[in-house]
């Protein structure tokens, strides 16, 4: 499966969406999302595959699927919710006056850039944002 979504530019966003992690074995991201899209009444708006990381993922709604063996889905496991954003720079310069560690610092991902950070209260958040790939035809409507 290539790169998939219905919105490949979160620049203009003017909130963050949050996204509730939810772990599905090998062979269960079909299912997963089935069940989420009839449990929230929307479509999936997101799909890929993360061969580097052995992992495929889907957005439903307010939910993040990775689909994954335990042993690749476990460094994933300790972070507790995503954020996706407009821009990972902002919040990268906010959590650090804030007195946040940032645990993996900014990195591209298929989808454009993300890093994660322990808030002061031991809350583990992956922030992201999504830009066009090259490879995707993106028209905004």
């Amino acid at each position: 499966m290539t790169l998939w979504r219905r919105d490949p530019d979160s620049s203009t966003r003017t909130a963050p969406r949050v996204y509730i992690r939810a772990f599905v074995p090998p062979g269960g991201l079909a299912d997963a999302i089935g069940f989420y899209e009839r449990l929230q009444d929307v479509e999936v708006d997101l799909r890929f595959d993360y061969p580097e990381k052995g992992l495929s993922l889907a957005t439903v709604g307010a939910f993040l699927l990775i689909e994954g063996d335990a042993e690749t889905t476990t460094p994933y496991r300790a972070t507790h919710g995503t954020l996706l954003v407009n821009d990972v720079t902002t919040y990268l310069t906010r959590l650090e006056a804030e007195g946040a560690t940032i645990t993996d610092p900014p990195v591209d991902v298929p989808t454009g850039v993300g890093f994660t950070a322990r808030h002061p209260d031991g809350t583990v958040v992956e922030y992201v944002h999504h830009r066009p790939q090259p490879h995707e035809r993106y028209e905004k409507s």
